[in-house]
């Protein structure tokens, strides 16, 4: 284990190469890893487990990461879990619609292990409603 803190990771996204890569690095790093592959799997997975952060992609069908991201920042259980944004898209209006609905950061894909774990011991220890 590489961190002194475990946590609880939820990744939410349709594609089983990104959800698998993100799953292996942070396992590595000593967290605790859920898995999503969609945003109303990702709802019921914030509901039953309370992960401590979430990262979320942006384009999944049904329902997409800022959708996701609204609704979980909109029930006061939830508001205060970090989440973290992930797309292949690095565009200014894409971060910037991403930080309107709630997320606290935005990493874009293919990420590193470096960048997910530096992402989770950051925000993660980091105290909510900071940006």
């Amino acid at each position: 284990m590489t961190t002194d803190t475990a946590f609880r990771v939820l990744v939410v996204d349709d594609s089983n190469t990104i959800r698998r890569s993100a799953e292996i690095f942070l396992k590595q790093g000593g967290h605790e890893v859920l898995l999503a592959d969609d945003g109303f799997d990702a709802l019921s997975k914030v509901n039953d487990y309370q992960p401590q952060l979430i990262f979320c992609d942006i384009l999944m069908p049904k329902l997409d990461g800022y959708q996701t991201c609204a609704i979980i920042k909109r029930n006061a259980r939830f508001a205060d879990i970090p989440v973290v944004m992930l797309s292949s898209k690095d565009g200014v209006f894409d971060k910037a619609r991403g930080r309107m609905v709630g997320c606290q950061e935005y990493l874009t894909k293919p990420f590193t292990k470096d960048q997910l774990l530096s992402a989770v011991q950051q925000l993660a220890s980091a105290p909510q409603g900071v940006m």
